[in-house]
């Protein structure tokens, strides 16, 4: 006769789901790097094209195609620092249900992201048109808006709302804007440093100091 199935206690269900309504768990290094990293990376160079726009910076040719690219190399180099952090530590495959719910959702979000570039650089491309590429940014911030709702309804963060809000505003105002190359400049090195810098911000703080098994 076989043993009969071990039954969780009510406390056992209790238990489970408040992991999964609190979300606690040590969030990743790779996501936290991505938004700090980032935002301020490439909030960075916002600001070196809104200098460009209004004729305070002057450089030659050659030299903003090396200021750009190096924006990208040093964020691709802190990235995959940050991966094998974490694929060291194994800490994207521990912690609660809410927050590997909340890693999953904000990878999916950039695998679209991926597949937006791929769009609106063709279209930009076969239609001569840089307009259609700047809209990209505007779906960018819209599909961050939509995985910071979602943490919000997990974790239940006051600041994760209000970057969702933040993210939603600037995804509408962009894509307004694209025919206004200052204010959409301005519009995003704002959005940038707030909705993407300082939210990566606070979840480095909470990588850092969250115990190494939780």
């Amino acid at each position: 006769m076989s043993a009969k199935p071990r039954l969780h206690s009510p406390a056992d269900d209790l238990a489970f789901m408040r992991s999964i309504v609190e979300g606690g768990g040590r969030p990743p290094m790779t996501l936290a790097i991505c938004y700090l990293a980032g935002g301020l990376l490439y909030g960075l160079q916002c600001l070196f094209h809104v200098g460009q726009a209004t004729g305070l910076i002057r450089w030659p040719d050659l030299a903003n195609l090396a200021f750009v690219a190096a924006i990208t190399v040093a964020f691709l180099s802190i990235l995959t620092w940050a991966i094998l952090k974490d694929r060291k530590t194994g800490a994207s495959n521990r912690g609660p249900m809410a927050s590997r719910t909340l890693n999953a959702a904000f990878s999916a979000t950039g695998m679209a992201n991926g597949a937006v570039i791929i769009i609106f650089g063709v279209g930009a491309y076969r239609d001569q048109d840089f307009a259609i590429w700047l809209y990209y940014a505007a779906i960018v911030f819209a599909l961050q808006a939509a995985a910071w709702y979602m943490a919000w309804t997990l974790k239940r963060k006051g600041w994760m709302l209000a970057v969702a809000l933040g993210g939603w505003t600037t995804a509408v105002a962009l894509g307004v804007l694209v025919r206004e190359p200052l204010w959409y400049l301005g519009v995003c090195t704002v959005a940038l440093f707030l909705l993407f810098a300082l939210p990566g911000w606070i979840l480095f703080r909470d990588a850092r100091a969250a115990p190494k098994g939780a």
